[in-house]
C-alpha cells in the first residue's frame, strides 16, 4: 500500500513539473514571434517606397557603358539610381497621369538637383517625363520576376503618395531656376515607325488581312500601301505609326499572338 501511494504521488509531481515547464516556454516563444514581426514589417515599409523627382536620358547615351557594365539602350526599361543594387526592379508611377512602368536598375545617378531616378527614354515617355523634362514620381521596389514595361498603377497610389513611412527625397531647386533646368526637353519625334503585316500581289488578300486586324482591334490604324516594283504591283498592309521602334515592336508582338506575322520598318525605307 505504501509503495502504491508513493508511485501515485511521484506521478502527480512529475505531471505538475512538466506543466510548469511547458507553459512559460510557449509564452516566451509567442512573444518572440510578435517582437520580430513588428519591427521587420516597419523596416520593409520604409524601404519599399521612394518619392521624388525623376528625369530621363536617351539618344546621347545610346551604346555607352553604364555603371553596371552593360551597354545603355534607350529602348529598354532601365533606370539609374544612386544606391539601389543593380537588378533591383521598381514600379515607377506618375501620380498626375496615373501611368506606371516597371524598370530595372542598371546605372548610377542622377547627381543633380537631388533627383531620385533617371529613366531610359522608352520608360520615361508614358510617365510624360520626356515632354516635361522631369516630374514627381512614386517608386516601389517590386519582386525580381516582375515583367518590365508598362503596367497598372498601384491601387493605393494616393496612400503611397502621402505615406509618412515612405523614404522621401525632396527636390532642391536653385534660386531662379526651373524644376527642369538640368533636363533636356525635346519635342515628340515624328511617328516614322510602322509594322508591315504582309505584302501581297493581289489587293484582295491585303484587304482580307486589313479586315482581320481591324476586327481584332478596331483602335489600330491599318492601311494598304500600293506600289510597283520591277513592273509588279505590290500591296503592303501597314499598321500604325509610332515614334520609336520599341513602341512598334510592342504592337508587332500583339499581332504575332493573333497569328499575324509582320516586321517593324521605317516609312522612308519603303
Amino acid at each position: 500500500m505504501k509503495l502504491l501511494y508513493r508511485m501515485d504521488v511521484s506521478g502527480l509531481m512529475m505531471a505538475l513539473l512538466c506543466l510548469l515547464l511547458s507553459a512559460p516556454l510557449s509564452t516566451a516563444w509567442a512573444h518572440t514571434e510578435t517582437i520580430e514581426e513588428t519591427p521587420t514589417g516597419k523596416t520593409a515599409a520604409k524601404k519599399t517606397v521612394l518619392r521624388g523627382r525623376a528625369s530621363w536620358y536617351g539618344r546621347e547615351h545610346q551604346g555607352l557603358r553604364t555603371s553596371s557594365g552593360e551597354r545603355f539602350d534607350r529602348f529598354k526599361y532601365t533606370c539609374a539610381h544612386k544606391t539601389l543594387p543593380f537588378g533591383t526592379r521598381l514600379r515607377v508611377t506618375n501620380p498626375k497621369n496615373g501611368k506606371s512602368v516597371v524598370v530595372r536598375v542598371s546605372d548610377r545617378g542622377p547627381f543633380r538637383h537631388q533627383r531620385i531616378l533617371d529613366l531610359a527614354e522608352v520608360a520615361a515617355r508614358p510617365l510624360d517625363i520626356v515632354r516635361m523634362g522631369a516630374v514627381s514620381v512614386v517608386a516601389e521596389i517590386v519582386p525580381s520576376d516582375t515583367p518590365l514595361g508598362p503596367t497598372d498603377a498601384p491601387g493605393n497610389l494616393a496612400e503611397l503618395t502621402t505615406d509618412p513611412e515612405a523614404t522621401t527625397l525632396a527636390t532642391v531647386i536653385e534660386p531662379g531656376a526651373t524644376e527642369a533646368a538640368d533636363a533636356v526637353v525635346i519635342p515628340e519625334p515624328a511617328p516614322t515607325f510602322v509594322i508591315q503585316a504582309g505584302t501581297y500581289g493581289d489587293a484582295r488578300n491585303a484587304q482580307a488581312v486589313q479586315a482581320k486586324i481591324q476586327a481584332l482591334d478596331n483602335t489600330l490604324p491599318v492601311s494598304i500601301a500600293a506600289t510597283t516594283v520591277d513592273g509588279r504591283s505590290l500591296n503592303r498592309v501597314i499598321v500604325g505609326q509610332y515614334a520609336s521602334p520599341a513602341d512598334a515592336e510592342a504592337t508587332r508582338r500583339k499581332l504575332q499572338e493573333w497569328g499575324i506575322s509582320g516586321l517593324v520598318r521605317q516609312k522612308e525605307n519603303f
